[in-house]
């Protein structure tokens, strides 16, 4: 890593951020509850979705201690539709930690990473923004930033890439900026340097450091190591109606989606009889056929391809746990994979 190039960056890229910074809600002070729930939910996820999930969720848990005693079906409500569920099963883990440490965080990367659910980007998050350590934070943004300044074509993602970035990064952070310059470096990634399309070169404040623009390379960077393919998976859904109830089921305690409530499915696609035949089975009474969708979800490395049917059915069989449509709309969370084939303004 050019650590002399990297050092060169620091004081352009603050100016810029204290002019440019975008005022989001996490930003509006150095809490370190505040910077943890924001860094955990904008994993995978794009800041405007985060910022109304943000909010909800700070009028629920205002504060650790609230968080670590909320019930476990009011956490995953407050989380559905953020997808990956177990960063919300990882939040409360790691708050009930905290709790029993007298509710304080931790001030120091390498302590901050000795809690449950908090890896090297986070604690370097947390550590820069709350308390001023010199200790980097590099995610997706921050790999593309660096990678295009030092015109690296290194895979990014390749064994021992991120933790060299972060070793030169944190030896170059200006002591008393060191929280501004983690979130210009972020800032940077998320509205200049951007992926999937053409960097905003001339608006950057690295524009004449940058060796990827001069060399014409930046579309090129940064290199990943090729991706697996996708495991393709089939599933038919049920969208089961018995009156006003609709069945719910809990998914197994361990696996993907692990433990949450879903829509009662099977691993193979059905045509209409074999729809029938499965009512049947399930001891529904006689049902209707009201309508079939198709949808699909992308998990990290597996898509689902499912045909959803809605059935009226005439007995609400005890095998499922049935629910109201308000009930769907503020207790019970379902993952977007099935959430998709809801239309509360309709049940």
């Amino acid at each position: 890593m050019d650590q002399k190039l990297l050092g060169a960056i620091v004081q352009p890229l603050l100016g810029w951020f204290e002019k440019n910074k975008r005022d989001l809600p996490w930003r509006r002070d150095r809490e370190p509850y505040h910077v943890w729930l924001s860094e955990i939910m904008l994993q995978q996820t794009r800041v405007e979705a985060v910022k109304a999930y943000y909010m909800r969720f700070l009028e629920a848990a205002p504060d650790v201690e609230t968080l670590a005693a909320l019930p476990e079906d009011r956490l995953l409500k407050l989380w559905e539709g953020l997808g990956y569920y177990n960063r919300a099963r990882n939040l409360q883990r790691c708050a009930k930690e905290i709790v029993s440490r007298g509710g304080v965080f931790p001030r120091t990367k390498a302590e901050l990473m000795q809690l449950p659910g908090i890896g090297d980007y986070t604690a370097g998050a947390i550590a820069s923004i709350c308390f001023e350590e010199p200790a980097a934070a590099v995610d997706g943004n921050v790999l593309r930033v660096c990678a295009r300044l030092m015109d690296d074509d290194r895979p990014v993602d390749a064994p021992g890439y991120k933790k060299e970035l972060d070793a030169a990064l944190s030896a170059v952070y200006p002591k008393g900026h060191c929280g501004d310059f983690t979130q210009s470096l972020m800032e940077l990634g998320a509205t200049v340097c951007v992926p999937n399309g053409a960097p905003r070169c001339g608006a950057c404040p690295l524009h004449d450091l940058c060796r990827a623009r001069r060399n014409g390379t930046a579309l090129k960077l940064p290199v990943k190591q090729p991706k697996r393919t996708r495991r393709e998976e089939q599933r038919t859904v049920f969208l089961l109606r018995c009156g006003d109830l609709v069945a719910v089921e809990k998914r197994a305690p361990k696996g993907l989606l692990a433990g949450l409530w879903q829509l009662p499915n099977l691993d193979r696609l059905l045509d209409e009889r074999g729809v029938g035949v499965w009512a049947t089975e399930q001891g529904l009474g006689d049902t209707e056929l009201r309508r079939a969708r198709d949808g699909r979800h992308i998990f990290t490395h597996i898509t689902w391809e499912m045909r959803c049917y809605t059935l009226s059915c005439e007995h609400a069989a005890p095998q499922f746990t049935w629910v109201t449509p308000e009930q769907l709309r503020g207790e019970v969370s379902l993952p977007t994979a099935f959430r998709q084939f809801l239309d509360l303004d309709a049940l």
